[in-house]
């Protein structure tokens, strides 16, 4: 059975592309007592709130129609930001070359956390470079990965 976020992602896809937009990706997630389905957009010309709204209405009747999420859930719609999180492979093919944050469940060599260039990945490892030394780190061991900006 596919999960919650796959349900909705193939739910309104076709709906968020009509309106002009890329489903970047769809959570939900529990946080203290609420739930929270997030859905994140982007598109070439970047996001602003005013195109939060326009996808909001335009896949609310769609997601209370198919009822597929049982619990009370906040949705919130927005850009995924510039340290957008890496989920899913078409993000990773997107950002090979990029420099990424990975935050680990167990450390490596003494480090849960590293900075590195996304060199490459698979099913089951990502491969980043940190001064021109190759690192890889199976996937199951990754708690978090997004883009890393310098601010």
């Amino acid at each position: 059975m596919a999960s919650i976020e796959e349900r909705v992602e193939t739910l309104i896809s076709k709906n968020v592309e009509e309106l002009g937009y890329e489903l970047y990706d769809v959570q939900y997630v529990k946080e203290g007592k609420d739930y929270f389905l997030r859905i994140f957009i982007d598109n070439e010309k970047g996001i602003d709130l005013n195109d939060c709204e326009k996808v909001n209405n335009g896949i609310v009747d769609l997601l209370d129609e198919a009822d597929c999420i049982k619990d009370t859930y906040f949705l919130e719609v927005s850009s995924p930001g510039v340290e957008r999180i890496l989920r899913k492979d078409r993000h990773l093919e997107q950002n090979i070359g990029n420099e990424v944050e990975l935050k680990l469940f167990k450390a490596i060599e003494g480090n849960k956390e590293f900075v590195g260039i996304l060199e490459g990945y698979n099913k089951d490892n990502i491969t980043i470079s940190i001064d021109d030394k190759k690192i890889e780190i199976e996937r199951k061991t990754i708690a978090l990965m997004k883009l890393y900006y310098r601010w």
